[in-house]
C-alpha cells in the first residue's frame, strides 16, 4: 500500500507556536478578525532561547510587548479580551519557576470571568539529562509533576508539551477553548525549555489561515415554551442582566424585551453597562453591592429572569435576596452550569438569539400595569439617590462617592472606567453611569487587587479610540503599579486616578461589620507599645512614585482642582496620573442586602458578640431554591 506524504515545515516548537498563532482568525455574525493581538513576555533562562527567539524572529507579524510583572501581563490580556468582547486575546510567555507561578493569580482571574488568555509558562527539561535547574521544584513522589501543575486548578484547559509532535493537537484544543462562548478562560500550555528549542517537521497545514466560527447557539424550543409559561405566571418579576448580555451584544434585544414585558432590570457588576442607565425600567445595581431599589424588586419577585449571569454570592446576597416563597427562576446562559443554577428553567443558548425567540413566544404578554409602575417607581428612586449621594456639600475633603461623581462627569460617552476589588467596586456598581456597553470594566469575579492598572492598559490596547480611566486605591497601588511603565513604553493615552484613603478601606469597613474593629487595615507605624500599629500614619508620595515611571502627574485636594486636573489629564497625549485624597470615613448607605462572611461563634470581644447576633439573624433568611 502506497504511503501518503504531506508537506512539512521544519521549525522549532517555539517558532511553530508563533506561526500558528498569527494565522488564527475568529468570525461571528459574518465579521472576521485576527484573534491574537500579539504576545507579552518576560524572558529568563526558561524561554530566552525558545519563545524569546521565536518572538524576535516573527516580531513584524506577531507584535511583542514587554511587561514588568507576570501577573500584570495576564491582567493586561484580560482587559484586552474584555474590550474585544472575547473575540480577541493576547499570549503571555514566562520563564520557569517564580516567573511562571506569578501568573497563577491572573489565570484564576481570567477563568473565573470567562475571558480568553493564552499562557506559556516555561517548564523543566523534558530529557531529564540535567540536574535541578535554579527554580525547579523536585517532587519526591513523581518526576512528571512540576510547579506548573498549580495552573490546573485555574485553567479552562491545561497541557504540557513533552514532545514536539504533541504540539499540533494541543494548539487546536487551545483554540477550541479560547473561542468557546461557554468554556473560555485561561488556557495554559507548559513548555519544557529544551522542547521549546527542539526542531520538528510540522505539517504545513498547521500554519494555514484558520477561521474559528463563534456560534450563537439556540435554546431548545420546548424549553423556551416552558420558560414562557413560567414568565406568564408572574405577578412581580425582575430581570438580572449579567456580563453575558454584553458579550453577546444583546443590549438592543434586552431593551425590546423589557419594553414589551414591562419587567424591570437589575444589573450585576459584569452586566452593569448592559442596559441604558436612563431607561425608565433600569433598576440599577443588584445584590450585596447593589442598591435597595433593585434589591427591593428582587425580594418581591415571584419570577426572576437571569440573563448571562453566574449567580455569584454577591448577586444572590448569599442566597438571602429572593424572599418570595413561591419564587421561580428562568435562566438564559451559554453555559449549562450557570443556566441551571437556582433550580431554574434553563435556556442554554446565546443571549441575543434566545431573548428574541423568548419574546416571540411570549407574544403580546406583559406584566400587570401595577407591577410595571412599581418597577418604574423604584428605578426613578434609584436615579434620585445617585444624585443625592454624589452631590457636593462643601466638605473640605471629598468623599469617595463625590470623587466618583466628578470623574463620571469628566468621562465621555465612549470612555472606560476600570477598577477591581476594595471599596470602590461597590460604590461604582451603585453610582457609575456608563456611557456605552464597553464603558465599565470592574473585575469583581475574582475581586483581584492589582488588576486596575494592567486591566486599563489592556482596554486601551484593544481600542485606542477610547479614553480609559484606571481607578486605583493606595493599597492596590502599593501592590502592583509597575505596569505604568508598560503604558508609557507603548505610548498609550490613558489616565490613572490614584485615590488615597490611607489603608485597606474596604476590608476596614467589612472588618467592623464582623466585629474585628478594622484590625490590620490602616497604614500606620508600630506604636510605642510595640504591640499594635497605632503610631504615626505612613506617608507615601504616590504622585512622585507615578512620576518616576514617566507619567505626567496632577495632584488634587478639592472638587474644583480635581475636576480641572481630570480635564487637563484627559487632554494630555500620553499616560496621565491624577492623585486625590478622599475621606476614609465618608460612607453612604448600604444595599439593604447581606453578604456572608464568617463571624466567630465564640469570642471575648463585645464587638464580635454583637456581630454574631446580626450574622445569626441573616442566616435564618438564607435558603436553597429547590
Amino acid at each position: 500500500m502506497a504511503s501518503t506524504s504531506y508537506p512539512t515545515v521544519r521549525l522549532t516548537v517555539s517558532q511553530a507556536i508563533i506561526k500558528f498563532l498569527q494565522a488564527q482568525y475568529v468570525e461571528r455574525d459574518g465579521e472576521t478578525q485576527r484573534f491574537f493581538g500579539g504576545g507579552f513576555g518576560i524572558f529568563g533562562h526558561g524561554n530566552v532561547g525558545g519563545l524569546g527567539q521565536a518572538m524576535l524572529e516573527y516580531e513584524e507579524e506577531f507584535p511583542y510587548y514587554q511587561g514588568r510583572n507576570e501577573q500584570g501581563m495576564v491582567h493586561i490580556g484580560i482587559g484586552y479580551a474584555k474590550m474585544r468582547n472575547r473575540l480577541g486575546a493576547l499570549a503571555v510567555s514566562t520563564s520557569i519557576g517564580p516567573g511562571a507561578t506569578n501568573m497563577v493569580t491572573g489565570a484564576g482571574t481570567a477563568s473565573v470571568n470567562h475571558l480568553p488568555v493564552l499562557l506559556f509558562p516555561s517548564d523543566v527539561f523534558a530529557n531529564r539529562a540535567t540536574g535541578a535547574v535554579l527554580q525547579q521544584q523536585e517532587m519526591p513522589y513523581a518526576m512528571d509533576v512540576t510547579a506548573n501543575d498549580a495552573f490546573r486548578a485555574v485553567s479552562r484547559y491545561f497541557d504540557r508539551i513533552w514532545r514536539p509532535e504533541q504540539l499540533a493537537p494541543a494548539l487546536l484544543e487551545a483554540m477550541r477553548v479560547l473561542t468557546s462562548p461557554a468554556d473560555t478562560g485561561a488556557v495554559t500550555i507548559a513548555l519544557p525549555q529544551d522542547v521549546q528549542a527542539e526542531a520538528y517537521d510540522f505539517p504545513a497545514d498547521l500554519f494555514r489561515d484558520r477561521v474559528w466560527h463563534v456560534p450563537r447557539n439556540r435554546a431548545d424550543r420546548a424549553a423556551i415554551k416552558r420558560a414562557a409559561d413560567v414568565i406568564r405566571s408572574a405577578k412581580r418579576a425582575v430581570i438580572i442582566a449579567g456580563g453575558g448580555v454584553i458579550y453577546s451584544e444583546a443590549t438592543e434585544q434586552l431593551v425590546r424585551f423589557v419594553e414589551s414585558t414591562g419587567i424591570g432590570v437589575g444589573v450585576t457588576q459584569a452586566g452593569k453597562a448592559s442596559f441604558p442607565h436612563e431607561h425608565e425600567l433600569a433598576l440599577g445595581a443588584l445584590g450585596s453591592s447593589g442598591s435597595k431599589y433593585a434589591n427591593g424588586a428582587a425580594e418581591e419577585a415571584d419570577v426572576v429572569i437571569g440573563i448571562g449571569t453566574r449567580y455569584t454570592d454577591f448577586t444572590t446576597a448569599s442566597n438571602t435576596l429572593f424572599q418570595n416563597p413561591n419564587v421561580k427562576f428562568v435562566n438564559i446562559n451559554v453555559a449549562e452550569i450557570d443556566a441551571y443554577k437556582e433550580s431554574a428553567t434553563a435556556l442554554i443558548g446565546d443571549a441575543q438569539v434566545t431573548i428574541e425567540e423568548l419574546l416571540e413566544e411570549l407574544g403580546d404578554w406583559s406584566i400587570e400595569s401595577a407591577a410595571r409602575e412599581r418597577a418604574a417607581e423604584l428605578a426613578s428612586g434609584w436615579r434620585g439617590e445617585i444624585d443625592r449621594i454624589i452631590e457636593l456639600d462643601g466638605s473640605p475633603t471629598l468623599s469617595q462617592a463625590q470623587m466618583m461623581g466628578i470623574l463620571n462627569s469628566a468621562a465621555g460617552e465612549r470612555d472606560v472606567v476600570v477598577n477591581a476589588a476594595g471599596s470602590m467596586p461597590g460604590d461604582l456598581h451603585r453610582l457609575w453611569r456608563p456611557g456605552s456597553t464597553k464603558g465599565y470594566d470592574i473585575e469583581y469575579g475574582n475581586s483581584c487587587m492589582g488588576y486596575e492598572i494592567p486591566g486599563a492598559i489592556g482596554n486601551a490596547m484593544a481600542d485606542r479610540s477610547r479614553h480609559v480611566f484606571g481607578l486605583i486605591g493606595d493599597g492596590t497601588f502599593l501592590m502592583l503599579s509597575s505596569e505604568i511603565l508598560t503604558a508609557v513604553q507603548e505610548q498609550l493615552k490613558m489616565t490613572i486616578v490614584v485615590v488615597n484613603n490611607y489603608g485597606y478601606g474596604s476590608i476596614g469597613a467589612l472588618s467592623e461589620t464582623v466585629g474585628s474593629q478594622a484590625f490590620g487595615t490602616r497604614f500606620n507605624e508600630r506604636g510605642e507599645s510595640g504591640v499594635t500599629h497605632d503610631g504615626a500614619r505612613l506617608e507615601v508620595d504616590f504622585a512622585q512614585n507615578a512620576e518616576s515611571y514617566g507619567a505626567k502627574v496632577w495632584k488634587a485636594d478639592t472638587a474644583d482642582t480635581f475636576a480641572a486636573a481630570l480635564e487637563e489629564a484627559k487632554a494630555y497625549d500620553g499616560v496621565s496620573v491624577v492623585y486625590v485624597e478622599v475621606d476614609a470615613q465618608a460612607r453612604f448607605g448600604g444595599s439593604g442586602a447581606w453578604w456572608e462572611v464568617a463571624v466567630p461563634e465564640v469570642t471575648e470581644l463585645e464587638s464580635g458578640i454583637e456581630a454574631r447576633k446580626v450574622y445569626d439573624e441573616y442566616k435564618k433568611k438564607q435558603r436553597l431554591y429547590l
